[in-house]
């Protein structure tokens, strides 16, 4: 299996039920793999004795998974060359965007933004998905209320009181479709006002912010976090003071207090990023700042770090003059975030499992935060790494290194694309690296390749 599991770096992971959702699982993992570019034309695949061997399947079911491709196109088969992806057809090799982005699929995916999606808690979901399709009412089904399903407020209500320190009244919170539709309803609602957000700062929220009638305006971040003293006459300010977001910065205890003193002395509101903020790994999670000038702030959270993205669910927890508003901007912009997907996670934090998840999650990012110390050593720059899904690695040359990590098959990110003015020349360069997205088998090899990326 030389040009395959090692050389290709294909990671098949497969979460199947016995029998044929085994075969059906070893399908789509291939084909994704051949469509996505992991596997390309001509790699030759194992022997269907060894292919089960290696993933705890029968024979039978590897060569029926085999047969099923062959007959599709994706694979072909020859008496003495054994089995191999095939040339894609027309239909799967066009030209344009998308086939290129196939084209360049990394080896081993390094960048930020994204948890562990294979550690979804697919079982607990189902239980309490289970349990709150049988409890539901009939009216579940029909139109809602803007604000969202009053179970998932009141169950985020009592989580977000104690695992973040929130001042959360069910009344006062918004159920979104996740962390960018928060922002894009308050900047509505602030109506043009100027919105000043961190430098660096991750770039598609400035444009959220732009896109819907914001003028967004750069404020620094040091060693210490957001600078409060340069946020001028500023409406708004957007920051993310458990983790800041890409350099890892938490924010200060007396810029903390220094943002509040600013909010009430100038009637400005601060707009609280708390995208992992359950994942601190050197003590207890730092409170969110909401907890200190609830009038002040609008926090906003999300379940696509702790559960994932695909599940577009998030909440605002608002001071009391902007609720109405926010829920008419909503109610205007998709009536209400969709119903069952509110019912389930409300059930899952009720019954604990959901705090349960995170635990489990903290100390598996927790290994991996660990097990990217030990292979890099801590003299090589690596910051911010108390908390969250990524680190801030410090180079001297950003575009030497990307190619570096282009030609090893590693996708990363960079410090130079988060700036507000990324052309500039005085800037610190650094590479962001996201330890959330590979799965477990393939996290060793891709710490390898940011070693040898980075030459050592």
């Amino acid at each position: 299996m030389d040009d395959f599991w090692s050389g290709a770096g294909v990671d098949l992971h497969l979460e199947t039920d016995a029998g044929d959702g085994r075969r059906i699982g070893l399908e789509r993992a291939l084909r994704d793999a051949i469509r996505d570019g992991r596997l390309t034309p001509g790699t030759r695949l194992p022997a269907t004795r060894r292919l089960a061997a290696d993933l705890g399947v029968s024979r039978g079911t590897a060569k029926a998974a085999y047969d099923q491709l062959v007959a599709e196109g994706y694979l072909t088969a020859r008496q003495g060359s054994g089995t191999r992806v095939a040339e894609l057809p027309p239909a799967l090799d066009a030209s344009g965007p998308q086939a290129a982005a196939h084209a360049r699929a990394p080896r081993f995916d390094l960048r930020p933004g994204s948890p562990d999606v294979g550690a979804f808690p697919a079982a607990a979901w189902l239980r309490a998905l289970r349990r709150a399709i049988a409890t539901a009412p009939s009216l579940a089904y029909d139109y809602g209320d803007p604000r969202g399903r009053v179970e998932l407020r009141t169950a985020l209500s009592g989580y977000l009181g104690r695992a973040r320190g929130v001042i959360a009244p069910p009344e006062r919170i918004v159920i979104t479709s996740g962390y960018v539709q928060g922002l894009a309803l308050l900047t509505r609602v602030l109506d043009g006002a100027t919105v000043a957000m961190e430098d660096p700062g991750l770039p598609f929220h400035r444009e959220v912010v732009r896109h819907n009638g914001g003028t967004v305006r750069p404020v620094p971040v040091d060693a210490r976090g957001v600078r409060p003293e340069e946020l001028g006459d500023a409406a708004a300010v957007v920051v993310t003071p458990a983790h800041q977001y890409p350099t890892g910065v938490t924010l200060h205890p007396e810029r903390r207090r220094a943002l509040g003193d600013w909010a009430r002395a100038r009637g400005g509101l601060i707009v609280e990023d708390d995208y992992d903020g359950e994942f601190r790994y050197d003590r207890q999670p730092v409170g969110a700042l909401q907890g200190m000038a609830p009038g002040h702030v609008v926090y906003l959270g999300t379940a696509s770090k702790t559960l994932g993205p695909g599940l577009r669910l998030g909440w605002m927890v608002l001071p009391p003059h902007l609720v109405d508003p926010v829920a008419d901007a909503k109610l205007h912009s998709d009536h209400h975030t969709e119903t069952i997907g509110q019912l389930a996670l409300a059930e899952l934090i009720d019954s604990h499992a959901y705090d349960r998840h995170v635990r489990a999650c903290r100390l598996r990012y927790r290994r991996r935060r660990d097990q990217l110390l030990d292979r890099l050593g801590t003299a090589r720059g690596v910051r911010g790494i108390a908390a969250g899904l990524h680190a801030l690695i410090d180079v001297p040359d950003e575009a030497e290194a990307l190619a570096r990590a282009e030609a090893e098959g590693l996708a990363l990110g960079s410090l130079s694309d988060h700036w507000h003015t990324p052309s500039a020349t005085d800037r610190p360069q650094g590479l962001v690296v996201g330890y959330g997205t590979p799965r477990e088998r393939a996290y060793p090899e891709a710490l390898e390749a940011l070693a040898k990326v980075l030459g050592g």
